[in-house]
């Protein structure tokens, strides 16, 4: 699945293309994703403009204005296999951010669910082969979704630090890589970074969250951060020319260090102990039993 990285990803390199530009045709080819489209999304995403592309937590939030309407939302969640691509006026071909588990361009053009065309020419369709992606639009605010009512801080904003984590897990009996990946204690995480961020900070994804320190989480807080912006930043150049491409499955362009990597060394200086795998709600966590403790 698409995380915090991957979406920022796609965020900035849609958004220039987008912002300013209004809708001019909007073409639905099923009724749902994974839920149904609002009874009313395409007539209402017609003849709006967006005035901005932004992002909540693994979520995109384009800001619409229609003339005798009230500003409104569209938000779109890009599941597991949600790609946008951006066909432009001059031929070229648009699609931001490779992911670690990623489909080939061939196979999601053949499952294009949504295709708006803008008033410059360009269209901007969304591809989404598994359809565990959705959207929705949403009035009076983006807090007004229920998708993002609930949310915890930003990870790279100044609400997310150590103090916000203590207080967060002083009851919590859950191991501290559940709580991190629970949206409303800090939104946008996903197991990827999660597992390198605990392996950066050297705390054991088994560790119980109410028995971590602040100590610890001056340690963990600064390392989600490095974490999820050295992934943004190697996102940024996955902006790729389809019109030339080779069909090959992309995969993001960062070297994890824990992730995906079981019996593989270490990569700690001076540990001769293996990555090891164990499975934590269903979700599988990589890390150093050396290392983290």
């Amino acid at each position: 699945m698409p995380e915090l990285p991957e979406v920022e990803t796609v965020r900035r390199g849609l958004a220039p293309h987008l912002q300013g530009r209004e809708i001019t045709r909007v073409q639905l080819n099923r009724k749902d994703l994974r839920f149904p489209f609002p009874p009313d999304f395409a007539d209402r995403l017609q003849g709006a403009r967006i005035t901005g592309f932004n992002r909540r937590a693994k979520y995109l939030l384009a800001s619409l204005q229609k003339p005798n309407n009230a500003d409104f939302y569209w938000l779109s969640h890009l599941g597991m296999t949600g790609r946008y691509r951006l066909y432009q006026n001059d031929g070229m071909a648009l699609e931001p951010g490779q992911y670690a588990h990623d489909v080939s361009p061939q196979t999601a053009e053949k499952h294009v669910h949504v295709r708006l065309t803008l008033d410059n020419g360009s269209v901007l369709t969304y591809a989404d082969p598994r359809r565990f992606g959705f959207m929705d639009l949403v009035d009076g605010g983006p807090d007004k979704s229920p998708f993002l009512a609930h949310l915890g801080p930003e990870p790279l904003s100044n609400d997310f630090h150590a103090a916000h984590m203590v207080a967060a897990c002083r009851q919590r009996k859950s191991p501290i890589k559940n709580v991190l990946l629970d949206q409303r204690v800090v939104s946008g995480l996903g197991n990827i970074y999660v597992c390198e961020a605990l392996f950066m900070s050297g705390i054991s994804p088994k560790r119980l969250a109410c028995n971590i320190g602040m100590a610890r989480f001056e340690r963990l807080v600064p390392a989600v951060r490095q974490v999820l912006q050295a992934a943004i930043d190697a996102g940024g150049s996955t902006l790729r020319d389809f019109a030339a491409s080779d069909g090959e499955l992309g995969y993001f362009q960062h070297q994890f260090r824990v992730y995906d990597r079981e019996n593989e060394a270490c990569s700690a200086a001076g540990c001769h102990a293996s990555v090891k795998r164990i499975v934590q709600s269903g979700r599988s966590s990589f890390f150093c039993s050396a290392c983290q403790r």
